[in-house]
């Protein structure tokens, strides 16, 4: 069994706690010792003087479906410390079997081409990621979206009463093989006509089994709170805990919301676990959507199918150079995507803040163009929040990118710094972690990340990655794994 020890760096565990030195040992794919650092290096140990280890970092919110098969390399992530990555968010998932027809549903195009679609079940999907062997490791939700597509004829009705059933029967088998939720996309168009009382139907599935309801909201912007109160009412029908994807205010009108949008979720989360999650920038990114084309919000084109020599220009440039309004100009892009600076930094910093909340990067893999929270998110807490601004410590925002997520998740062996955990963990330069990712140049890995194991394998050493590969499809177990409401204050 391959030991390897890391010696006398700064060990913040996960659990919001402060950091202390400590030597860490590894055997095979476990941590087998954290002991109080010796202040010798051992022959062949790993020096970690001046620099802090914390478990590898949990991507709570991706869209890395179908690139963990297609480029498991997985370089966006690997390279900011990302060890573990949760797919299927914002009802779009790659594992609920065919769409129907030729053409990919808004906003499944996110995903990848339409002849990526080849997975007939969860089963087959997880089996597919297991194959590829990703580097990093992969939790999967079932899209509510990616089901309505295969079982309706047209997706701007609500499902009838069977094809609710079906898609229910789609949901809990995937359950069964280790899917952990269900997730909607109730703000997209293809979302938008289901009834809360189809997404009750479906969410059925998941009771008695813990796993979770996650949500892009129905409304992110003036119905902020009708969708909250939505959602709080989807996941208390099927006894499951809520995890808020993305949270925001979203659009100018709705800047300085924050203080009442989480009060309401902190309402909720009296009575039945309630999460949320956010990326660390003020800009959003998805495809491009004409009802969010508002004089107030600039936007940048990340691609465009009929107009690709236009992506990286703002819209309004654009609609000028064309002599044409923004609307008109956008529609004539589509298909395409955009980046919307359409949120305020003193909202950011009130959820990022807030008890409840755990990093996502949101990410968009397959975009040529993407935003640079797909390869700065994680970096970016520590560099910017944390050692430029102070909004957090450094205890905090390990927790709310390793241990809070892990115990919303059920997960009980990651994480965590413990003897017996997973041996996922990142070694990183607390004085100069940093994104390099920017909007004019967003594909750039971070700075300051030194070492990063998955499952004890080796995938990233001295800031260079290895190409070895230690990922797996993580399932859930057939018992019921209950959400952990024990919550850290960015204060604490």
């Amino acid at each position: 069994m391959t030991e390897i020890i890391i010696a006398s760096a700064t060990i913040y565990d996960g659990s919001g706690g402060p950091g202390y030195l400590a030597d860490v040992t590894i055997q095979g794919e476990r941590i087998a010792a954290v002991d109080p650092a010796s202040g010798v290096l051992p022959d062949g140990a790993i020096d970690g003087r001046g620099l802090a280890l914390a478990p590898g970092f949990i991507d709570v919110h991706t869209h890395d479906d179908l690139v963990a098969i297609t480029a498991p390399a997985m370089l966006p992530k690997i390279t900011q410390g990302v060890t573990t990555v949760v797919v299927g968010n914002c009802g779009i998932s790659a594992g609920t079997g065919r769409a129907t027809g030729s053409t990919l549903p808004d906003p499944m195009v996110l995903l990848g081409a339409p002849e990526a679609f080849r997975y007939d079940s969860f089963a087959a999907y997880a089996e597919a990621v297991e194959a590829a062997g990703p580097a990093t490791n992969v939790i999967a939700l079932v899209g509510h979206t990616a089901l309505r597509a295969r079982h309706l004829d047209r997706l701007d009705r609500d499902a009838t009463e069977a094809e609710r059933l079906a898609m229910r029967a789609d949901l809990a088998d995937a359950l069964a093989s280790g899917a952990f939720g269900f997730s909607t996309g109730l703000a997209y168009a293809n979302a938008g006509s289901a009834s809360t009382q189809e997404v009750m139907t479906v969410a059925e599935a998941l009771r008695e089994t813990g796993a979770l309801y996650c949500t892009h909201l129905r409304s992110e912007g003036a119905a902020i709170l009708d969708a909250i109160d939505e959602a709080v009412a989807i996941a208390r029908d099927a006894a499951a805990p809520l995890v808020v994807s993305h949270l925001k205010c979203a659009g100018a009108s709705q800047y300085g919301r924050s203080g009442e949008i989480l009060d309401r979720l902190d309402h909720a989360a009296g009575t039945q676990p309630v999460g949320c999650d956010c990326y660390p920038y003020t800009a959003s990114s998805s495809t491009l959507d004409l009802r969010q084309v508002v004089p107030e919000t600039p936007i940048m084109i990340s691609w465009s199918d009929p107009e690709p020599e236009q992506a990286g220009r703002m819209l309004k440039d654009i609609a000028e150079g064309w002599g044409v309004d923004p609307v008109d100009a956008a529609r004539r892009l589509q298909p395409a995507g955009a980046v919307y600076h359409c949120m305020d930094e003193r909202d950011v910093d009130r959820i990022l803040a807030h008890r409840l909340t755990m990093v996502g990067s949101d990410g968009l893999p397959c975009d040529p163009r993407p935003h640079p929270r797909l390869w700065g998110s994680f970096p970016r807490v520590i560099a910017h929040y944390v050692r430029e601004r102070g909004l957090l410590t450094l205890p905090i925002a390990v927790r709310k990118m390793t241990g809070l997520t892990a115990d919303r998740l059920g997960l009980a062996d990651r994480g965590y710094i413990r003897p017996g955990m997973a041996a996922d963990l990142v070694l990183f330069n607390p004085e100069r972690i940093a994104d390099q990712a920017s909007y004019d140049d967003p594909q750039q890995p971070a700075d300051g990340v030194v070492g990063v194991w998955v499952n004890g394998i080796a995938t990233l050493e001295h800031g260079i990655v290895t190409g070895a590969r230690g990922g797996r499809m993580l399932r859930r177990g057939s018992a019921p794994q209950h959400f952990n409401q024990k919550e850290v204050s960015s204060n604490d």
